[in-house]
Formats: C-alpha cells, structure tokens, sequence
C-alpha cells in the first residue's frame, strides 16, 4: 500500500514548510491531512516517512542509524566524526559509557549542591527585581542551564577556568552554526572567525581538564572526563563528546523550564497546587535536598504535561537498513524515518482534547492505559537522548527553587508562540512578571 503524502515538490519541500511556519507547524499539518504515517519530502534527504501512532513507532524503536544529511551541520564541531551519527559499532560503546555518568545517581548528586547554589542565584536576583518589570525566561533559563552542565561536563576545571567566559565562547560556537543552519544572515562579518576562536578555546579548556585528570590517575565514574579518560578515548573525542553535551544539554533544560512557567502563569490553579506541595514537601526550606525530588509528584506531573505540549526538541529521525513493515506500509532501506514528538504528543486518539494543559494526564492509573511511545520527548530507542535523567533533575529542581519562592504571571498583550530554532523556541521570547510570594 502506498503511503499517502503531499504531492511532489520541485524545490524538495522548502516551501511547504516554509508557508507552514516551520517543520514542526509542517509535521502537524501533515497528519492533520493525510494520517498517522505520511510521507513527505524534508530538506537534506530524498523522501522521508514521519510516524505519529505510537503504536506503529514499536515497529521503528530499533532502528540505530540517523541520516548523516540532516546532521551535517555538526560536522565542524567535532574532530573524531560527527557523535550524531556514528555507527552502530562505535555509537554503542559510546552511549553506554555516556549513560554510566549522565543517568548515574552519583553524578547526580554530587553536582546536586552546585546546580542548587545556580538555581538560588537567580531566585534571588528575580525576587529583588519585582518591581523592575517583566523577565524574559528563555534567555535568563538557558544561561543557568548552560552555566550548570559547564561545571557538569567540566568537572574538575582549575582555578585558571572562567566559567564565564566557558559560557560566553559556547554561545558564540553556538549562535554561529545554528545561524548556518537556519540561513541567518551574518550581522558581524567576523562572527565566524570569532566563533572559531571560541571553538579553540573550549578545546584547550577541555585538553587542560583532562591532563589533570590523567596527572591524578582520577577513576571517579560520577565524572564524565574522568569517565572518558578511563575509558581511554582519543583526546579529539573527548572534546567532542563534551562539545555535543554542551550543545544537548544547554539549551532544552532551559527551554522545558520556561514553558512549564509559561503553562503555570496561564494555569493559576495548578500552580496553587505545586506551591502548595512544596510547602508541604520542604516546609521552610527554600530548595529541595536530592531525595526530595520523588516527593513532588505533582511538580514532575506538572514538567510532563508541559513537555507533552511544548517538547523541547520537537523531532528526531532515524534511517532504516533494510525494508520495514510498518501497519500496512513497507518501508524501503535508506528511507528517512521521521519522529513527530510534537505531533506524537498531540495525537487526539490517545490524548483527548489535546492542546489542553491537564497535569492530571500523567498519573500512574493514566499513564498505564497510554501505549509506551505515546510520550517520547527524549526520543526512543538505542539514539534516545543519554541526558535525559540529567535533564529532568535539573529542570525539576530549577522548577522547585524558583516556584517555592515566586510566582509567575503573563505579561498583557505579549504573545507566546512556538517556533523551531533546532528547540522548540518561543519566537519573541516569553516574559513574565515574577513577584516573591506571599
């Protein structure tokens, strides 16, 4: 059975998703038309086919090969070859030695006061700013998460480190390339030769941390560095492996927080509720200990649904090997396949009236009535994202510090709306006044 698409496009479908506002608003539309398989021609690959049933994404969850086309863009920040799409051979080992620091509780917690100190940093400077007018959250929630997985990833930095500047270069490495892929024209006909600038900084940094660890014979597994020197990887792929968590980690933390606020700011009640579990859950204490986190149920329902409705990374893809049956359809090797998160995460049969922001979605009765796939926002299978149990602790904690102290509302008259900057962005910002409460 042919699987139902768009018709042909001479310019490989630039226009379509460009009239639709972004792939993400594309993919909805897709299969809001043609339905839960569609396939579709996507910039940088011949055809892909993208898959909304969760049901059906069971039948792709191996699949352990991304399409080197779409992550091209990556290239020039990696030495040893692009991590996103290495073999199955290499990427194996890789993500298991990853996974050992980055899921691990003793990592956890033993950066678990440090990205407290952050968190309570800026809690205190919104709280004395009041009355100055509204925060814009993306920009000042990104910085944090990228300040907490640089003391992360460069655990065991000298005195010589300028985490400062560390962040600064990264930004600079970072605004440059993702300006290249979204075709930005360059205000600053330097930018690229500062970018590389800041790209040789960061490795040097890198290089320094990791002739201390080797200098003290350092085996702590809690210890990504430590981690990678012990497992006797190349010096270029450790750079390159923190260079790709850096760029993981920075931005999707930051972005999960603001939406969840966004959500709260709009949704009165159920940020009524979250107050009132952290109350109850920390009593006077201004941020939660590490063991706390499991008690704020609500707060994690809470970061879920808001993930459900505004998943930080909006779509990953994968290529197959060799011919898939998906339902009905066979798939031929080297096709595209496409995940959809947002439009998985939207998908009205599983997720009844699903624009509405509903926490209660994700209880343990609800959540077992739901296939495994019906919420994916790290991804699924042997390319999931490795930082994702990193990834919730920070934003579960940043959530519990700024929440036992703030309250968030809308700013009149400004608009919120979604837009793909390789997360999912919030196209003029989302500011918010923030007042101490009670």
């Amino acid at each position: 059975m042919r699987i139902p698409g768009p018709p042909h496009q001479e310019d490989g479908g630039l226009s379509a998703v460009a009239a639709a506002g972004g792939l993400h608003q594309y993919q909805l539309r897709l299969h809001d038309t043609y339905g839960p398989v569609v396939r579709f021609q996507l910039p940088g690959t011949d055809t892909a086919v993208s898959v909304a049933d969760p049901v059906l994404l069971e039948a792709t969850a191996h699949l352990d090969k991304r399409p080197e086309e779409l992550f091209a863009f990556l290239d020039p920040l990696c030495e040893a070859g692009n991590l996103q799409v290495l073999p199955a051979d290499e990427h194996t080992p890789w993500r298991r030695l990853l996974l050992s620091v980055l899921a691990g509780r003793p990592a956890h917690e033993r950066h678990f006061a440090r990205f407290t100190e952050l968190a309570r940093e800026l809690a205190d400077r919104w709280s004395g700013q009041a009355d100055v007018g509204p925060v814009e959250l993306q920009r000042e929630l990104t910085t944090l998460s990228l300040r907490m997985i640089c003391g992360f990833a460069l655990s065991g930095a000298d005195a010589e480190t300028d985490m400062d500047r560390v962040v600064a270069a990264f930004e600079e490495v970072l605004t440059e390339h993702l300006g290249r892929l979204y075709q930005v024209p360059r205000a600053d006909p330097r930018s690229a030769d500062r970018a590389d600038e800041a790209l040789a900084y960061l490795r040097a940094t890198v290089d320094r941390v990791v002739a201390a660890h080797r200098s003290d014979h350092r085996t702590d597994r809690s210890d990504l560095i430590g981690a990678l020197v012990e497992a006797g990887e190349s010096p270029a792929r450790i750079r390159d492996t923190v260079m790709m968590t850096l760029l993981a980690a920075h931005h999707t933390t930051g972005v999960a927080v603001s939406w969840t606020l966004h959500l709260l700011g709009r949704h009165p009640d159920a940020a009524d509720r979250v107050a009132a579990e952290l109350d109850q859950v920390l009593g006077e204490r201004a941020a939660p200990d590490y063991g706390d986190l499991r008690r704020l149920t609500y707060l994690d329902m809470v970061l879920k649904e808001s993930m459900r409705l505004f998943p930080p990374g909006p779509y990953g893809a994968r290529e197959t090997t060799e011919d898939l049956i998906l339902g009905p359809y066979e798939i031929p090797a080297g096709t595209t396949v496409f995940y959809p998160f947002w439009a998985v995460h939207l998908n009205p049969e599983y997720w009844p009236e699903p624009q509405r922001f509903d926490p209660e979605r994700f209880t343990a009765q609800e959540v077992a009535k739901r296939p495994r796939y019906a919420y994916i926002p790290f991804g699924i299978g042997p390319r999931s994202c490795e930082g994702a149990a990193l990834a919730t602790i920070e934003a579960q904690l940043v959530l519990a510090v700024l929440l036992k102290r703030l309250r968030f509302q809308p700013t009149p008259g400004h608009q919120v709306i979604p837009v793909e900057r390789f997360v999912l962005w919030a196209r003029d910002g989302i500011r918010m006044t923030v007042r101490p409460r009670g």
